[in-house]
């Protein structure tokens, strides 16, 4: 039974376990890196009150006061002079939280890339070192504060790649603690982690198996066993288990429930993503977010709800994959919508999803409202990045698992799969199950202590079939783990690649407060005529994610310019990328590793969609627009001339020679520095679906190629990118998929009783 919601103040906190310790970061290391960290965001003090030249960064009481009548020119809730001050001279580095934070995210990041980073910290820790990277003799931690602040300006701009990729890392690092841990900038910003009339949606009892301590394997038969809780796996578990077939569904991640959501920064990533929030790309170029938790990327999405476009299940039919184009297929999609409740009529748009709506219609460009599986709710929050405490959107965890609970399905959480086992008998390969480890909660029902401190279990599951359903990241590592050796093994791997706009405008919008992605511009999602360009969105603004890409060109610019993210929205220029990319296992650890380029193709299409929200935030009255284009700073509208909106001549273009000539610097820059930054929330393709075996991993049924009973369902099977946000292509695939299982299944068993 669910729990009836009632009204609390905040989510249950839940506790995190202890840093991962780091192998061979000496003391000597740490102090550097906090030396450099607290460089980022350093203590700003006027002369008179200065207390410390190592650590404060001095600046003139007028030079202060210059700084106070600009912010009372661009913020709106502006502090008084003495709370101001305050802010500016906030420092963390040192204090247990800070620290902390710090620890914890180096501790979960690759093992390679730890020693990587302990290099660096080793040679900015000698005198020869810190010659070759600042130019000084003096080691890097004992230099004053505002050395060590220009040294990020200076590693930027060097032609030698690797000082940009380390003034990169730092910036990073230390603007992300900054916006999540600073208590002024968290009052300034008036930012909460969960909103004010927080109440949380009913939890559901998933009566979880539980296995007793024991040295042997503990064993499970079913019908269908699915590896993976997420948008595949949770629609497989729920339309097999109503069809009355013996499911167990079971997952490496735990099950939180609304009153935990939306958590804090911190456990987010420890608990609800990949990677522990850190994933990129090899080359550094791209951050990775994907989901990992019970409920997957279900958990972590944003609601939007959109089916592929007729133009890309066309490219996939005439692939040889005819469903796509059938009746049958949107019937699946259908279906998808009507279980979660999927509609656009009950919306409410924060600013940016009004800007890309008003600003299309004045240009004369396609936009349109975003659907949400929402469940007719309203769900105006944007917090639900970090779990949604309502329990409104409609994903896995609760929507699609409890009907599948109700239907008779089992579920086990904290199961870490090893492999499909296979019975190879007489040159046969037919998977018949799964092994794995199970990690339980603690006694208390945390998660705190380490794994190995824990009664695990060895765990076999004995299948009649096995759905792979870890998501594209990780459902082909488990194939390949269980010695299957198909090239096209993920490979094919697209990402949708974004780049973010950030725009202010001269209001108190606060985008954490509003819906994430209620709207679309789709003026360019076709620009090479085969179905590749962007569509214009909104992206999370939760304000470590509005603030971890912004230009840092000094420590006051960007505290200056952080007090302003309650009037920033953040977009994005997502490309429907044509190239592809691979994943494969670390061979430290085994987690993914995603060795993956934007092609130039698709950074020129993301390029036109830069170019294309700056205008619309221009129409839209933007006082200031960052376009993330290396080597282009932001453009500052004169306040002296007309809003936006009378700047549109008739032929929809704009009339303002200062924004032209901007326009024109983005064009001739481009998007092909090493510095750019990508992000990508979307992974499709890497068990690529296809008609032929040497083309792909699975055929149109989800079917293994060159194994029986072994089905995949998830994104990875996505034939290229789908160009929306792929979670309802991504369920009705799963739907389509256990659909006609569940009718194999049904004959075999009509066959055996004969």
């Amino acid at each position: 039974m669910a729990n009836e919601s009632v009204l609390v103040a905040t989510p249950t906190p839940i506790r995190l376990p202890p840093p991962r310790h780091v192998e061979g970061f000496s003391e000597d290391q740490w102090q550097t890196l906090f030396a450099l960290l607290d460089a980022v965001a350093p203590s700003i003090a006027v002369e008179a009150e200065l207390t410390d030249r190592k650590t404060q960064l001095r600046i003139t009481e007028a030079e202060c006061l210059a700084a106070y009548e600009a912010t009372k020119k661009n913020v709106r809730n502006v502090p008084d002079y003495e709370k101001f001050k305050a802010y500016l001279g906030s420092r963390l580095v040192y204090t247990p939280e800070y620290t902390e934070h710090i620890k914890r995210l180096i501790g979960n990041i690759p093992k390679a890339a730890q020693k990587d980073l302990g290099r660096v910290l080793a040679l900015l820790n000698t005198q020869a070192g810190s010659l070759l990277a600042t130019g000084r003799c003096v080691r890097v931690k004992d230099q004053p504060i505002h050395l060590r602040e220009a040294l990020f300006r200076s590693w930027a701009k060097s032609r030698l790649s690797v000082f940009p990729k380390l003034a990169d890392t730092f910036l990073t690092m230390g603007k992300i603690a900054f916006a999540q841990l600073d208590p002024l900038f968290r009052e300034l910003s008036d930012y909460t982690d969960a909103k004010e009339d927080y109440k949380p949606g009913p939890t559901f009892d998933y009566k979880f198996m539980q296995f007793p301590p024991s040295d042997g394997p503990a064993s499970v038969d079913v019908d269908v066993v699915i590896v993976g809780s997420g948008c595949g796996g949770g629609v497989c578990a729920k339309v097999l288990a109503e069809a009355g077939h013996n499911v167990l569904v079971v997952d490496k991640g735990y099950y939180f429930p609304p009153s935990q959501l939306p958590m804090t920064a911190a456990a987010a990533n420890e608990f609800l993503f990949d990677g522990k929030g850190f994933m990129q790309t090899d080359d550094g170029t791209m951050g990775i977010v994907a989901g990992s938790n019970w409920g997957g990327g279900g958990t972590i999405n944003w609601s939007v709800s959109l089916q592929p476009q007729d133009y890309v299940r066309r490219e996939w039919a005439n692939e040889g994959l005819d469903f796509f184009a059938t009746r049958e297929f949107q019937d699946s999609l259908d279906r998808v919508y009507d279980t979660m409740g999927v509609s656009d009529q009950h919306l409410r748009h924060g600013h940016g999803g009004q800007v890309l709506l008003d600003g299309a219609r004045k240009l004369g460009w396609p936009a349109r409202v975003c659907p949400q599986n929402t469940g007719g709710a309203e769900h105006y929050c944007g917090r639900c990045h970090h779990g949604c405490g309502a329990g409104e959107k409609q994903g896995p965890a609760v929507c699609w698992l409890p009907a599948a609970s109700r239907a008779g399905a089992k579920f086990v959480e904290g199961m870490e799969v090893f492999e499909v086992v296979f019975d190879k008998t007489g040159g046969s390969n037919r998977a018949v199950g799964i092994v794995g480890r199970w990690t339980p909660r603690d006694e208390d029902g945390g998660l705190q202590k380490p794994p190995s401190a824990k009664a695990q279990r060895i765990v076999n599951v004995n299948a009649k079939r096995v759905i792979v359903s870890c998501g594209t990241l990780q459902s082909p590592l488990l194939l390949m783990r269980s010695g299957l050796k198909n090239p096209h093994i993920g490979r094919n791997l697209h990402l949708h690649p974004v780049v973010s706009v950030r725009a202010t405008f001269d209001q108190d919008i606060k985008g954490w407060e509003s819906s994430i992605i209620t709207s679309v511009c789709t003026a360019l999602e076709n620009l090479d005529g085969k179905g590749h360009g962007v569509k214009l969105e909104t992206s999370v603004m939760l304000p470590y994610l509005l603030l971890f890409a912004h230009p840092h060109e000094g420590g006051l610019q960007w505290k200056l310019d952080a007090l302003r993210a309650r009037q920033m929205c953040n977009f994005i220029s997502l490309a429907r990328d044509r190239d592809t990319g691979r994943v494969y296992a670390d061979p430290n650890d085994g987690r993914p590793r995603v060795a993956y380029a934007t092609s130039s193709f698709d950074r020129a299409h993301i390029l036109a969609g830069i170019i294309a929200i700056a205008k619309l935030c221009y129409v839209e009255g933007a006082t200031e627009i960052w376009p993330s284009v290396p080597g282009v700073a932001s453009f500052k509208r004169n306040t002296a001339k007309p809003s936006g909106s009378m700047n549109v001549n008739e032929a929809g273009g704009i009339d303002d020679p200062e924004f032209a000539a901007w326009i024109a610097l983005i064009e001739r820059t481009g998007l092909n520095s090493p510095q750019v930054r990508f992000a990508c929330a979307h992974q499709m393709g890497s068990c690529r679906m296809s008609a032929r075996r040497e083309d792909g991993v699975v055929d149109s049924s989800g079917k293994v190629y060159g194994a029986e009973n072994l089905l995949v369902a998830d994104a990875s099977v996505f034939p290229s990118a789908s160009g929306v946000n792929p979670m309802v292509t991504n369920m009705a695939i799963a739907d389509y998929i256990a659909r006609g299982l569940s009718k194999e299944l049904k004959s075999s068993e009509v066959r055996a009783s004969l």
